[in-house]
C-alpha cells in the first residue's frame, strides 16, 4: 500500500518505497525538491491533531493589498478567531507542551532571557513531545535519518533543541532571542513586532485583549485546516505588517515543516506540497553566532507571500 501511495506521488522514486521509512525518497545523498514535496505531503496526512471546522472557526474579514499593509489601520471590526474549542485541542499533549513554553519569554529585544530549570525542562519536553511522541515527528526523523543527516533520534532531538532554543543576541549584545521565541512567541524590536508566526500564540493574545486583528493581505488556497494567512495586527501597541502563519495545524506540524525547511534549505525558499497545493516557507539563518561545530541557529522561518 505504501509503495502504491509513493508511486502515485512521485513515480520517479518508485524503486525506493520498500518500507515505511523510505516512503518516496532515496536513502542518503542530497535532499531533492521532489523529496521535500513528498515528505511534506506525508507530514500533512499524518497530522491527526490539526483543528477541524467543528473546533475552529476564523473570520478573516478585510483583505488589503500588499501595498497597503504599511498603513496601521484597523479594517476589521471583529476578532480573527470566532470560535475555538480549547478543550478539544489544548488537552492534547503537544498543545499543552507548546502552551507551557510560550509564556517563558521577555518579548523586548535587548533584554537577556534567563530560564529556570523548569523552563529548560519545558523546552526539552516540547521538542520530545512533538518529535518523538507523534507520527509527524517520527516520520520527519525517519526521513532525515535515512538521508544521513542524523545518526540517531537523540542526535536529532539535541540538534533541534540547540537550533531552536539556543540563545543569541538581536540587540544590545544581550542573549535576548532564539529561533523559537522569534517565530512562535514573537518579539518587539525597533518599535515593531518581529517574527510572530504561530496561530496559537495569536489566538491566546487576541483572547486576552492584548492583540487587535486588523486585516489580512493573503489567504492560502486551502478550504480546510491547515490554512495560511498573512495578517496585519497590533500587539499591545506594536504593529505587525505581515504576520504570516499556518492556521489550524498542530504544534508538531508547525515545528516539523519549519525544521524540515531549515535543515534542508537553510536561508532559502522551501517549496512544500500540502494537500496538493504549494506552500512556500522562507527560512533565514542567524549568521552572527554559532553552536556545536559551526552550526547556525534559526534566524526566522515563515510562510512566504504567494
Amino acid at each position: 500500500q505504501n509503495k502504491r501511495h509513493c508511486n502515485s506521488l512521485c513515480p520517479q522514486y518508485n524503486d525506493c518505497c520498500s518500507n515505511y521509512n523510505e516512503l518516496c525518497y532515496n536513502v542518503g545523498g542530497a535532499v531533492t525538491d521532489a523529496e521535500i514535496k513528498s515528505i511534506s505531503e506525508r507530514l500533512y496526512s499524518l497530522d491527526s491533531n490539526k483543528a477541524s471546522a467543528s473546533v475552529l472557526v476564523i473570520d478573516p474579514q478585510a483583505l488589503v493589498a500588499s501595498s497597503q499593509t504599511s498603513s496601521e489601520t484597523d479594517r476589521s471590526s471583529k476578532p480573527l478567531f470566532s470560535f475555538l474549542n480549547e478543550n478539544a485541542l489544548f488537552s492534547k499533549p503537544t498543545y499543552a507542551a507548546l502552551l507551557s513554553v510560550l509564556d517563558n519569554y521577555n518579548r523586548m529585544t535587548g533584554q537577556a532571557e534567563n530560564f529556570s530549570s523548569q523552563q529548560l525542562a519545558e523546552q526539552d519536553k516540547f521538542v520530545r513531545e512533538t518529535m518523538s511522541n507523534t507520527q509527524v515527528g517520527r516520520e520527519l526523523f525517519a526521513f532525515l535519518y535515512n538521508k544521513g543527516i542524523y545518526k540517531s533520534e537523540e542526535d536529532f532531538i539535541q540538534d533541534l533543541k540547540m537550533m531552536w532554543f539556543g540563545l543569541y543576541s538581536r540587540n544590545n549584545n544581550q542573549l535576548d532571542s532564539s529561533g523559537f521565541e522569534h517565530i512562535f512567541a514573537g518579539e518587539i524590536k525597533g518599535g515593531k513586532v518581529s517574527g510572530f508566526h504561530n496561530w496559537i500564540r495569536f489566538y491566546l493574545l487576541e483572547k486576552s485583549g492584548k492583540l487587535n486583528y486588523y486585516s489580512h493581505s493573503f489567504n492560502g488556497p486551502w478550504t480546510t485546516f491547515p490554512d495560511v494567512l498573512g495578517m496585519q495586527f497590533m500587539w499591545d501597541g506594536y504593529y505587525k505588517q505581515v504576520g504570516s502563519a499556518v492556521i489550524g495545524c498542530s504544534p508538531e506540524f508547525d515545528f516539523a515543516i519549519y525544521s524540515l525547511c531549515y535543515i534542508t534549505r537553510p536561508g532559502k525558499q522551501c517549496h512544500l506540497s500540502v494537500g496538493g497545493s504549494t506552500l512556500i516557507i522562507q527560512t533565514y539563518t542567524w549568521d552572527n553566532s554559532f553552536y556545536g561545530d559551526g552550526k547556525k541557529f534559526i534566524g526566522s522561518a515563515y510562510p512566504a507571500t504567494p
